[in-house]
């Protein structure tokens, strides 16, 4: 009971945390992560508890944006911090992703990423060249997102820029009772194990304008922005039904489709 308290009294609306108290959950996390001796790189420790098993493992890198949690977390794990086991990183982990790479060597990312950040940050782990593989907990609707294959309807221009990079699959889900406080969806274990990363925004608004409407014709979707005959010319070329919506064509297809457009 004492327990749940710390995790209520801790728990800040403005960086939108929800603190994992189930035990099952975080080894079904830890049994998730990629067996290899890559550095871990933990974003959002919050209290620690996910971090206190990673590093009976691995070492670990975490970065936390709430001061308190950091005052908590430098305190509470002041011998694995003495012996290298454990640093922490205070700060906004955007702002230390000003270059490409968020550590100078190759990591493993694994985090319970609140949910109005969640997308952002897996998208920046898309880029890093230095990242290998995401293991994150977020909102079931956006692991739906990055994990769909073409034909399902949850396939998404995140759907194509994960495939683009590696393979996405949802793990497991989590219920919303294992959090406290208890969030108002479900959450999904989400692992992106990379072969190579992409970063290219001008592929990426090409995206944005082929899943503008989803369920509107991808043709009619890229004639909004290239002349229709062009974009008729390339569905031509590459034996494209006309009336193919977003989410039926392929990785390889919008990959081609943006080198011809």
């Amino acid at each position: 009971m004492e327990r749940l308290m710390d995790l209520a009294k801790f728990a800040d609306k403005k960086f939108g945390q929800n603190f994992l108290k189930s035990d099952y959950y975080k080894q079904k996390i830890i049994q998730s992560m990629p067996n290899d001796d890559l550095q871990v790189v933990e974003i959002g420790p919050g209290l620690g508890d996910l971090t206190r098993e990673l590093i009976k493992a691995k070492d670990v890198i975490a970065f936390e944006v709430d001061k308190r949690l950091c005052e908590h977390l430098n305190s509470e794990f002041e011998d694995s911090i003495r012996q290298g086991k454990l640093e922490i990183r205070c700060g906004d982990v955007l702002e230390r992703w000003e270059h490409k790479s968020l550590i100078d060597k190759e990591y493993n990312l694994i985090a319970n990423l609140p949910y109005y950040i969640s997308t952002t940050i897996i998208l920046k782990a898309l880029k890093d060249p230095n990242c290998r593989s995401i293991l994150v907990m977020v909102q079931k609707e956006v692991a739906l997102k990055f994990a769909a294959v073409p034909k399902q309807k949850e396939f998404s221009a995140l759907s194509v820029l994960a495939a683009n990079v590696g393979k996405a699959q949802i793990c497991f889900d989590v219920d919303p009772e294992a959090f406290i406080p208890i969030p108002k969806v479900i959450s999904s274990v989400l692992l992106i194990e990379k072969s190579s990363s992409q970063d290219d925004k001008d592929f990426e608004d090409f995206l944005k304008v082929a899943f503008r409407q989803p369920r509107k014709k991808l043709l009619n979707n890229l004639a909004k922005n290239f002349s229709k005959d062009s974009v008729q010319e390339a569905f031509k070329t590459l034996d494209l039904d006309a009336n193919t919506r977003p989410h039926e064509a392929s990785t390889s297809t919008y990959n081609k489709l943006f080198k011809t457009l």
